[in-house]
């Protein structure tokens, strides 16, 4: 998985889903966002096993995929980085890099 986008175009979904997101969870897998690129569309997805929010945006994509992430650590990331920067997120193997600016993350 391998895509790029505007800060403030990835900043709107994750905004959007992180209110079911729980700090402190009983099952950790509940505190993560789940992140699927198909046909240069991006859905995000968020669930505490009640309520379940999934927003879909466009995006430009090099290669599809899935996985889950944090969801408070990777909009608290996307929030710090400066505005109008480019992001670019991949996934190889276990690990998701983000860079945006001169940040990186891993």
């Amino acid at each position: 998985m391998k895509f790029t986008m505007g800060r403030e175009a990835l900043l709107k979904p994750l905004q959007a889903v992180i209110g079911v997101v729980e700090r402190r969870q009983t099952m950790p897998i509940l505190s993560n966002i789940l992140v699927t690129i198909e046909n240069n569309s991006m859905t995000v997805a968020a669930t505490d096993l009640e309520v379940e929010l999934v927003t879909h945006t466009d995006v430009k994509a090099e290669t599809d995929g899935r996985a889950t992430v944090s969801g408070r650590k990777l909009l608290d990331i996307c929030k710090a980085l400066p505005d109008q920067c480019s992001i670019t997120i991949s996934l190889k193997g276990d690990k998701l890099n983000i860079q945006g600016g001169k940040s990186k993350f891993n």
